[in-house]
């Protein structure tokens, strides 16, 4: 368990937890000072704390240079005697808060400066995260219901709680770190059960009740960012971790929900971004799988229709329930073992957990000590703490490094691009933009295939430079492929500047940005990862993903060979794309460019009822009749769990691309206009009758209502690649 902080003294310095602001008197200091604050675990060789250790025990480095320690603190919890106090929230004359977000120091200082809060002396933190966007309305009465047994029953004199909520908006604060039993109490009896169920609905399987309207969940242009990925829920942890940064103390984050079931496009640097986020704020996650003990009957239970005859008793059926039980606890046990925290699941007394939650945290020092190095150059500084005595074989458990503050505008432009490189490489990915992508392949030959790659990002988190009357934006983007030996096989260096006019600027906060590449590889497994950057603030956003290309060489007979299967919305003029010319090149050899336009892939697979579906994907050596011509018909179906509720009329496919060998392109076009709102699956039904042999390929997609306008105004223009 550990933690870092680093902040800047300032005349006035303030720090908020939830609802409530934290605001420094007025002190003028002579320096500014960038103060780095660690939590060390020190346990003797029977993994007792050790609590008799002075600041004259300690030595500290960084990047191999000796630091005096400024800040030495010693958390004892559960002692005999009573504790002390909650303090009033006020700051003293010559303490500082500690921000998740200070400003960085302008130049290296002595080790002097004011100090940070200690808040809460010898108490030890928990903070309770009900996530109803990932519960069913059982589940948050079930979580509600073992929250307040905990406060009631099982509360030791140490012990501050804080509640917080996340579901239809933005992380709430219901109520600061304290210990009044009561008032906690009354507090997790006010939740709005309900709150954010809907969302919960739509992102589980097998569910075909999906409520008709999701939009209330988050701005307009995220709703489909929300409803089949992790990314979001991700962030809601983040943002908690960060929350929680601004207390130098230890913390261990109760997390409530119904697990956080993996999807395709989930955002792997996503996860690691809330782990370190949760380190860096000395947060451990304990994940508390709401739904409690699960006992599935052999054929399944009352909310998805059974198979029929026997076989909903065969292995594969029982074993897919448990897998899909499994996969949404998986992303819960990494957040979990990465902190330092644990995973309670397949328990029916939650209470229980919260209690074993609340024992993890044990006694610990607080060491702090102001960096000699005021550089803002953003790069990381390995942190080691050390005994000056080594004969007390004692086990030191700290974070071992941070990353130092930075000024983007102060920036040259080699500084740009070598911290585009860095943060590329880093182990703790940059995730200050929220990035939602999707590769694909198309077989080109016989040992090379095309990987379409296409990136969203919202547009409401993209700032817009006012410039003679126009509005503007430079995005820039680095990524990295490489093969299952970590041999890099692709790049992306790209850059490209949008110009808005006024009215279509205004629907940036509607609207996400879209951008394509792609590249031409082998079969294979790769791994990509991919960074955007935004040149008015410097925010960045990191993508990483883990893909398989099958071989679909003409010599495997047996298989029917297809291509991914790509669904959109919108095609575009080649025209209109934001991509420099270089990548427009790289585009034009993309499958999924024809006559000129481009289709969108929708990535999310979210569209409205306003829309059409455009569906495409390719199949490779089909069998030849005498005539040596092929014969393959398709169709597109709708379920909605297993009712079917459309299904298109075939299409007879018998004429290959030119100049693509044997590729056979298979296209619809759906308007979704005729289906309600809601979650569906959209089947391809491909059969191949002269080879004999037939294939499907599937995705969920959610089909949301017309989107009302706010106000009857003149149509803008359509932005650039928005989609």
């Amino acid at each position: 368990m550990r933690r870092f902080i680093a902040l800047t003294t300032l005349a006035v310095v303030g720090a908020r937890f939830g609802g409530l602001e934290v605001k420094a008197q007025e002190v003028t200091f002579k320096s500014e000072a960038n103060l780095v604050v660690i939590d060390v675990s020190v346990k003797d060789k029977a993994g007792k704390a050790m609590a008799d250790l002075k600041k004259g025990d300690f030595i500290i480095l960084e990047d191999g240079k000796p630091q005096q320690i400024s800040v030495f603190e010693f958390q004892k919890l559960d002692s005999d005697e009573p504790p002390p106090p909650v303090p009033a929230i006020r700051p003293a004359k010559d303490a500082v808060a500690a921000t998740p977000a200070p400003v960085a120091p302008k130049a290296a200082t002595l080790a002097s400066g004011p100090k940070p809060i200690i808040r809460y002396q010898d108490r030890r933190l928990v903070a309770m995260l009900f996530d109803f966007s990932t519960m069913a309305i059982p589940e948050q009465l079930r979580a509600q219901k073992a929250a307040q047994e905990f406060l009631k029953t099982q509360l030791k004199p140490a012990d501050l709680v804080a509640i917080l909520t996340a579901g239809t908006g933005p992380i709430k604060v219901a109520q600061e770190f304290t210990d009044d039993r009561v008032r906690l109490e009354e507090v997790v009896k006010q939740l709005k059960i309900g709150d954010g169920s809907d969302l919960a609905a739509l992102g589980s399987n097998g569910d075909d009740t999906a409520g008709e309207d999701t939009g209330a969940a988050f701005n307009a242009d995220e709703t489909e960012f929300n409803i089949f990925n992790n990314d979001r829920k991700l962030a809601t942890l983040e943002t908690a971790a960060k929350l929680l940064a601004a207390l130098p103390e230890k913390k261990a984050l109760i997390y409530f929900s119904s697990g956080l079931e993996q999807q395709g496009n989930d955002n792997r640097a996503q996860l690691e971004s809330a782990v370190n986020a949760a380190k860096r704020a000395n947060v451990a996650f304990y994940p508390i799988d709401a739904r409690g003990l699960q006992a599935s009957a052999p054929a399944g239970d009352a909310s998805a229709a059974g198979g029929r005859g026997s076989s909903a008793f065969t292995g594969g059926a029982v074993s897919a329930r448990g897998a899909g039980r499994d996969n949404s606890q998986e992303t819960l046990s990494t957040l979990a073992s990465d902190t330092g925290g644990r995973m309670f699941v397949d328990d029916n007394d939650l209470a229980l957990g919260m209690q074993k939650a609340r024992d993890d945290i044990s006694s610990y020092y607080i060491v702090g000590y102001y960096s000699t190095n005021g550089k803002t150059d953003g790069k990381f500084r390995r942190v080691q703490v050390k005994l000056t005595n080594p004969a007390l074989q004692a086990k030191l458990d700290y974070k071992g490094g941070y990353f130092g503050e930075k000024e983007f505008k102060k920036f040259t432009s080699s500084d740009k691009e070598s911290q585009l490189e860095q943060a590329l490489m880093l182990g703790d990915p940059v995730t200050d933009l929220s990035l939602s992508a999707e590769t694909a392949y198309f077989r080109l030959a016989r040992d090379r295939y095309f990987v379409p790659f296409a990136v969203k990002i919202p547009g409401s988190e993209i700032a817009l430079a006012k410039s003679k009357g126009k509005a503007q934006t430079e995005l820039e983007f680095i990524g990295q492929l490489r093969d299952e030996k970590s041999k890099l096989v692709g790049v992306v260096r790209d850059g490209i500047k949008i110009k808005l006019a006024e009215q279509t600027a205004a629907q940036l906060t509607s609207r996400p940005i879209a951008y394509e590449t792609g590249f031409a590889v082998g079969p294979g497994t790769y791994t990509l990862k991919f960074l955007a950057r935004e040149n008015e603030t410097g925010k960045m956003g990191t993508y990483e993903t883990k893909f398989v290309i099958p071989d679909l060489a003409p010599d495997k007979p047996n298989v029917m060979k297809t291509s991914s299967v790509v669904w959109s919305s919108q095609r575009q003029p080649m025209s209109e794309s934001i991509a420099s010319v270089e990548k427009k090149k790289i585009l034009e050899a993309d499958p999924l460019v024809q006559d000129g336009q481009k289709l969108i892939p929708s990535i999310t697979h979210v569209f409205r009822k306003d829309q059409n579906l455009y569906v495409y994907m390719e199949v490779y050596d089909p069998g030849l009749d005498a005539n040596q011509k092929p014969s393959v018909a398709a169709t597109l179906s709708f379920y909605r769990g297993r009712t079917k509720s459309f299904e298109s009329e075939p299409v007879r496919l018998d004429t290959f691309l030119p100049k693509r060998g044997q590729t056979l392109p298979v296209k619809f076009q759906a308007p979704l206009a005729q289906l309600a709102a809601g979650r569906y699956t959209a089947q391809v039904n491909l059969i191949d009758e002269t080879g004999k042999k037939f294939s499907f390929q599937r995705t969920e997609i959610v089909i949301l209502p017309v989107q009302k306008p706010a106000a009857a105004t003149a149509e803008a223009p359509k932005a650039p690649a928005a989609n």
